[in-house]
């Protein structure tokens, strides 16, 4: 699974990980879903979690459109607004479990987390 995030909203650590939790229960959640098979291989195999960074919300809805495109799981994180920033705001997308090639065409260029 591969997190992409928003640079521009600067979120604190705990909100950025509270952010990717989100969106890997939600992946886990459509992969038991839709593709049982894919999960299962994904949770034997170590079920590796990447974070990387985008720009901003505008590159943030590319990566989910080619996702998406692709046929690959995903999920896009709105905020409930409750912390740090205002309801609404779109600040991770999750992508897999799946082929570890079709996830990286997407995010492979993009920075980690530092």
């Amino acid at each position: 699974m591969v997190f992409v995030t928003r640079n521009d909203l600067q979120l604190s650590k705990g909100k950025l990980a509270a952010q990717c939790s989100h969106a890997a229960a939600e992946c886990v959640l459509i992969a038991k879903r839709e593709s049982p098979r894919k999960l299962d291989q994904y949770l034997r195999n170590g079920a590796r979690k990447i974070v990387c960074k985008t720009p901003d919300m505008v590159s943030l809805r590319q990566v989910m459109a080619r996702a998406k495109k692709a046929g690959l799981i995903c999920h896009l994180v709105t905020d409930a607004g409750h912390t740090e920033i205002p309801p609404g705001m779109e600040t991770v997308v999750g992508i897999g479990p799946g082929p570890r090639g079709d996830i990286d065409k997407i995010t492979g260029d993009l920075p980690l987390v530092g």
